[in-house]
């Protein structure tokens, strides 16, 4: 793998005894103590990433705003600065060219954060149609950013910022140049876990630092480090998309169950929106829906879903979901067998197993506060 990325934390890996594995074109940590451990620790306690593969493309200047309210089908002009956005880029024809977080920064500067495998496809597309007054800069490298999740998140990041009232930043708040334990950082109030917790922004040379001292700071609580392993079990419990499964260039947001973050009647043309507007008002062929086994089987992604002789779609993600103890998966299907208690089967190597479409998300938790 010595071709594949590494972020700044690789070197720290292998003191916790992670296994790591290929993803998005980075060497990355699989899991350290193991996936269900690290699943139960941000379930019940709390769990530490290392996210740095993830990509900052900084968009500034006059024409910023009238740009991303083009290129994004939220309504960014509802952002003010220290709030952040779940948006999504389409090409023309709806589907999507990845999903991200937009901070406003201050009037007229916003950060994107986009998805690993897409940094280049996504700097590639906001470049082809940037205009003259917008100002587009891929920061990825020197950034790193490590996300603390779980129910005693905020216990912990209070330690290591005793003068910032951590609780009370609100979901999808941030705040910029946070002392986070001598380390200037940007804190966020988001996740992608289905948890309360923080993304935290910070150089990338100050990152191993902070990752010791965010676990020190979090031993007595049980805090674990995690891999990629848990944050995609833990993410897919929640019903969070994952680019390149929920969401590709040929599903759209609508399909992939996002469109609240499609906003059709925002003043703003964007692209896509024609495309998207056509199938909501032609009605969706084919959506997103939970599914659970009933008879032995784990659905996996690529899987076929068949109701009777007829193909009707096939399984995004799926696993035994560590919280529920119970074999789900997300399958994109036909929108006539989405209603919840339908009976479906699902082909694994060549039979057909017995399942049922169940709502989602599969797990929420109970919220007093956060996210």
């Amino acid at each position: 793998m010595s071709d594949l990325k590494r972020t700044p934390l690789f070197n720290v890996y292998q003191t916790y005894g992670a296994k790591t594995t290929a993803f998005g074109g980075w060497e990355l940590p699989v899991q350290f103590s193991g996936i269900k451990a690290e699943h139960e620790a941000v379930r019940t306690k709390a769990g530490l990433f290392d996210v740095s593969h993830m990509g900052e493309i900084l968009v500034e200047g006059k024409g910023s705003l009238a740009f991303l309210q083009k290129t994004a089908t939220n309504d960014v002009s509802k952002l003010e600065p220290g709030k952040a956005q779940y948006t999504v880029m389409c090409n023309e024809n709806g589907g999507t060219v990845d999903d991200f977080l937009i901070y406003q920064l201050d009037e007229g500067r916003y950060l994107l954060v986009v998805n690993a495998a897409n940094i280049t496809k996504d700097l590639e597309w906001l470049l082809r149609h940037r205009t003259k007054e917008t100002a587009i800069s891929n920061l990825s490298d020197s950034i790193a950013q490590l996300a603390v999740q779980g129910p005693l998140s905020v216990k912990i990041v209070q330690k290591l910022m005793p003068d910032f009232n951590a609780a009370a930043l609100p979901a999808f708040s941030f705040t910029v140049g946070a002392d986070l334990s001598g380390f200037q950082v940007l804190l966020s109030r988001t996740g992608y876990t289905g948890e309360d917790g923080f993304e935290i922004y910070c150089k990338s040379g100050e990152a191993a630092s902070l990752w010791e001292k965010i676990l020190s700071a979090g031993k007595k609580d049980g805090i674990l480090p995690c891999g990629l392993g848990a944050r995609d079990t833990l993410r897919f419990e929640a019903g969070l998309c994952l680019y390149g499964q929920e969401l590709t260039d040929a599903i759209t947001p609508l399909e992939a169950g996002i469109g609240f973050a499609v906003k059709l009647h925002k003043q703003a043309d964007f692209i896509g929106k024609s495309a998207l507007q056509k199938q909501k008002d032609a009605g969706l062929q084919r959506k997103l829906a939970g599914i659970e086994m009933t008879e032995r089987g784990i659905p996996r992604h690529g899987y076929r879903v068949w109701s009777g002789d007829s193909l009707i779609g096939e399984v995004t993600t799926g696993t035994q979901s560590p919280t529920l103890k119970k074999n789900i998966g997300l399958a994109l299907i036909n929108t006539a067998y989405c209603e919840p208690g339908t009976e479906v089967e699902v082909e694994i190597r060549s039979k057909r197993v017995k399942a049922k479409v169940v709502q989602t998300p599969f797990y929420k938790r109970k919220k007093n506060g956060g996210v």
